[in-house]
């Protein structure tokens, strides 16, 4: 029933670990006395407890752009897909010459 949903499976499992291990260390780094010889270190976890949060925004990012349902295949676009991919590939070689020369 939900196998539309799951496309990125690797992204949805770094997605929800990222989470899991940043939210536990976000409530240990706030509500646990973490003190060790007289250095306090509760901080710490919060900010990496965040930081894991935030790396999990990318996970989630991919797993919903790769569930988009509704993208034209290469095939459906004809000859106008092709037109675009010249056009692609020769602006990007005429980028790359003008780096290598400059």
């Amino acid at each position: 029933m939900c196998t539309g949903l799951f496309h990125c499976k690797l992204a949805l499992a770094f997605a929800v670990l990222m989470d899991l291990v940043g939210g536990a260390a976000l409530l240990v780094g706030v509500f646990a006395p973490l003190e060790i010889k007289g250095q306090d270190f509760g901080d710490l976890l919060v900010y990496t407890g965040a930081l894991f949060v935030l790396m999990s925004l990318a996970g989630w990012v991919l797993w919903y752009s790769g569930n988009i349902e509704g993208l034209t295949q290469q095939k459906e676009l004809g000859q106008v897909g092709k037109a675009v991919d010249r056009l692609a590939r020769t602006v990007s070689r005429k980028i790359h010459t003008y780096r290598s020369y400059h």
